[in-house]
């Protein structure tokens, strides 16, 4: 809940953002710590995850700063926050949407195992089947279900009963911890 976390400034939300305005230095930044925990808190739920959150809030606190001139006092300051911070989360949303996934790193599997030697080919199936157990089930699940058995993203999506922008984003660390467990095969 919004709240006085700020105990040293009493002055409220309303004049501490017309003092902003009138060009005290400390004003704004005296706001938005009193209100910070919340602030964080709407840019969590409204956020896909905490890096999201974090950039959503930053991008929200300069959109705060740079409009303060425009704050209609027909609502709270902790309103017009709220509504801001929300706007920013589902920007940053829209935004990765249309983000590309990490593609799986093709590994050239005639350079890497001995195809005239059947037991190096089996080998080289089993490291990638334990490599996929390493994942967490979701992310394992989408890695089969988009880079093995083809599905488009939105196909996986509706299979798994998830959105499309967990599936993208199981996708893309599926992939990097992919790449992290079996890098050993590309060095040989």
């Amino acid at each position: 809940m919004p709240g006085g976390n700020d105990a040293t400034d009493t002055r409220t939300d309303e004049q501490l953002l017309h003092a902003h305005l009138a060009g005290d230095p400390h004003a704004f930044s005296d706001l938005i710590n009193r209100h910070l925990e919340y602030l964080w808190s709407v840019a969590l739920r409204t956020s896909q995850n905490p890096e999201d959150a974090a950039d959503a809030l930053q991008d929200a606190l300069f959109a705060a700063h740079r409009t303060a001139q425009d704050f209609r006092a027909d609502a709270k300051v902790t309103s017009w926050l709220h509504r801001i911070v929300v706007n920013a989360g589902l920007d940053r949303i829209r935004r990765n949407r249309v983000r590309k996934t990490v593609p799986l790193p093709e590994w050239d599997v005639a350079a890497i195992a001995d195809t005239t030697d059947g037991i190096a080919a089996v080998d080289l199936s089993v490291s990638i089947g334990r490599a996929l157990h390493v994942l967490p089930e979701g992310q394992r699940a989408a890695i089969v279900a988009v880079d093995i058995e083809g599905y488009t993203v939105a196909e996986a999506a509706t299979i798994l009963g998830v959105a499309e922008g967990t599936i993208k984003s199981r996708c893309a660390r599926g992939r990097l911890r992919l790449a992290q467990v079996l890098g050993h095969l590309r060095d040989g």
